[in-house]
Parts: C-alpha cells; sequence; structure tokens
C-alpha cells in the first residue's frame, strides 16, 4: 500500500512537471502548496525570488514577492491585480482570460478550484500557457484575409466591410464621408510594353507614393487605427475619407495626383513616367446605400479619364 502511494506520489510530480503549462498551486489559506518549472520559466522568476516561494510561502493580495513580480510583468497592472483580487474573495470562481506582458507575449491563464470528499475547498491550481505564436498567427491570417497580397494595402473585401460601416456612422451622426477613386493611366500599355513584374512594381510604387502623402497630412492619425486605403483591383484603387467633405477630399487628391506624376519610375534600368486619374464623390442625402456614393465616383473617375486623364473630378 505504501508502493503504491508513493508510486502515485511519483507520478503526479512528474506529470506536473512535465507539463507545457505552467502550474502554481495555491490552498485555501493562501500557502504555496507546489509549482512546477514551467511557471518559474513563463513567469521569468529569478533564483532568489524562488528561493522564498517554495511550497509554504504564502501568497495574497499584500505587497508579496511573487505578486509585485507579477505586477512588473503585465501590462494592465490594474485589471491584473483587480481580477486575482476578486479570485481570492471568491474563492469558487473559475478564471479563463488572456494576459498580455510587456515583453509582447501572451500568456493565456486558467484558474480553478479543487475540493476535498467532502465538497470543502482545498486549494486554488493556477495554469499558464504561452499563446504568443498562436496569437502571431492568428493576426497573421487576419492581416492577409484583410490585405492586397501584392501591395499590403487593404484588399476589396475588406474595404466594402469598412465603408458599410463607415457609411452607417455617417448617415446616423450626419457626419461627411467622402471617396476617391484612383486608377492608374495608360497601365495596359505598360504591361504590355514592359511586362506584368514591370507592372506590378508600378502598382506597389503607386501605392507607397500615396501611403506617403496620407501620412503627410496626417491622415492616419486622423482615422486613428483606421487606414482604408484600398486596392479594389487590377491597376484601381480607392480611398475611404471618413469625417472629410469634398473640399478636404479634392486638396488631398491633387497631392496625390502630382505625387505620382511628379515621380520617375526606375524600375530594372527602366525609366518611365505614370499619372493617375481620380475621381472624387460625397455623400449626400440621396444616395441609399454606400454603392451609390460610389457609382458617383467612379462617373467622376471615368469624366477624369475622358478629360485629358492625369487629373481630379468631383461628382457632387
Amino acid at each position: 500500500m505504501i508502493e503504491f502511494e508513493e508510486f502515485q506520489n511519483s507520478l503526479i510530480r512528474t506529470i506536473h512537471e512535465a507539463s507545457p503549462e505552467g502550474i502554481l498551486v495555491v490552498d485555501n489559506y493562501n500557502i504555496i502548496v507546489s509549482h512546477n518549472h514551467k511557471f518559474v520559466e513563463i513567469w521569468r522568476i529569478p533564483d532568489n525570488l524562488l528561493q522564498g516561494s517554495t511550497p509554504g510561502t504564502a501568497i495574497g493580495l499584500d505587497d508579496t514577492p511573487i505578486l509585485t513580480l507579477a505586477l512588473s510583468r503585465v501590462k494592465h497592472k490594474e485589471a491584473f491585480l483587480a481580477r486575482v483580487k476578486e479570485l481570492y474573495e471568491n474563492p469558487e470562481l473559475i478564471d479563463h482570460c488572456e494576459i498580455e506582458f510587456l515583453d509582447g507575449r501572451t500568456i493565456e491563464r486558467h484558474s480553478t478550484v479543487l475540493h476535498g470528499n467532502d465538497g470543502k475547498l482545498l486549494e486554488r491550481v493556477w495554469f499558464f500557457r504561452d499563446i504568443t505564436r498562436q496569437k502571431d498567427t492568428e493576426a497573421q491570417l487576419t492581416a492577409l484575409s484583410q490585405q492586397d497580397p501584392l501591395t499590403g494595402i487593404a484588399n476589396r473585401r475588406f474595404f466594402f466591410y469598412r465603408a458599410e460601416l463607415e457609411f452607417a456612422r455617417s448617415k446616423r451622426y450626419s457626419q461627411p464621408l467622402s471617396i476617391a477613386l484612383l486608377d492608374i493611366d495608360y497601365f495596359k500599355q505598360i504591361n504590355d510594353r514592359y511586362g506584368h513584374a514591370i507592372g506590378d512594381e508600378v502598382l506597389k510604387t503607386v501605392c507607397s507614393l500615396c501611403q506617403m502623402i496620407l501620412r503627410e497630412v496626417d491622415f492616419l492619425a486622423r482615422m486613428g487605427d483606421m487606414e482604408i486605403f484600398a486596392r479594389l483591383g487590377g491597376e484601381e484603387f480607392v480611398l475611404l475619407l471618413p469625417s472629410t467633405d469634398v473640399r478636404q477630399a479634392l486638396v488631398l487628391a491633387e497631392r496625390l495626383r502630382k505625387k505620382v506624376a511628379d515621380h520617375e519610375f526606375i524600375l530594372e534600368e527602366i525609366k518611365l513616367k505614370c499619372t493617375i486619374s481620380i475621381g472624387i464623390a460625397m455623400l449626400n442625402s440621396k444616395d441609399i446605400n454606400f454603392q451609390d456614393c460610389l457609382i458617383r465616383a467612379d462617373k467622376a473617375m471615368y469624366k477624369a479619364k475622358q478629360d485629358g486623364r492625369n487629373r481630379v473630378e468631383i461628382n457632387a
């Protein structure tokens, strides 16, 4: 019987230490019962602090070394401390959340409780798992679903998703909303003469030039994290301008047009000039949906093409 108990204890210790998750066990008196190496690794606990955190050490809401260390590691200290406090005050609560660390890691935390045969609370067990790589992969997949693979700007799908949201917001709060459609002039001739590889470089360069202007006019700062400059397809691009009237849109469009027209494209020892035609429309009371405004911008761009290209036209 004693040998079997020793075997069980040895097995539990082995599983405990071999776990890919960091584990911390605390009893109902806030005394550390055990922790494994992965817990130390995830929280990067120095040896001198670990010596004071062996089984039998108290870990509570006071200024304990472990809690102080934890707060120094996480981004959102107040929220972290508030949740820990809530768990201490409500011992039966189960916790599952993600913690952002200052060093860029994301740690998934799960906390549950253990009861004795009589139903009384014995211990709280904390599990910590590093999910940074998983979160990075998710972010990359999200970016791929929203970005045009050639130019790196927003793709058609993401643009229309954001455009519908901005259309609704503009209508609700009576805020101006403008659209600028951009098309590279004679792009088919560039492809036919120099090949698609050069054509792709022209597309990427035009995007870079436009983004330079957008940054110069503090466009991105004004819109927060919403950069809505997208490639609709081929050589056609679109710029969604929330809180921007047609006059402001015209000033910006002229800067974009001039930036591209003044640039000398040097691609694989080939020198060429390139221009863009731009059509602008602003949301009005007659627009039933976002497409109505987009159609007017398209008509304005077509007029710019008809009237000689390398110009900006407005369809109010």
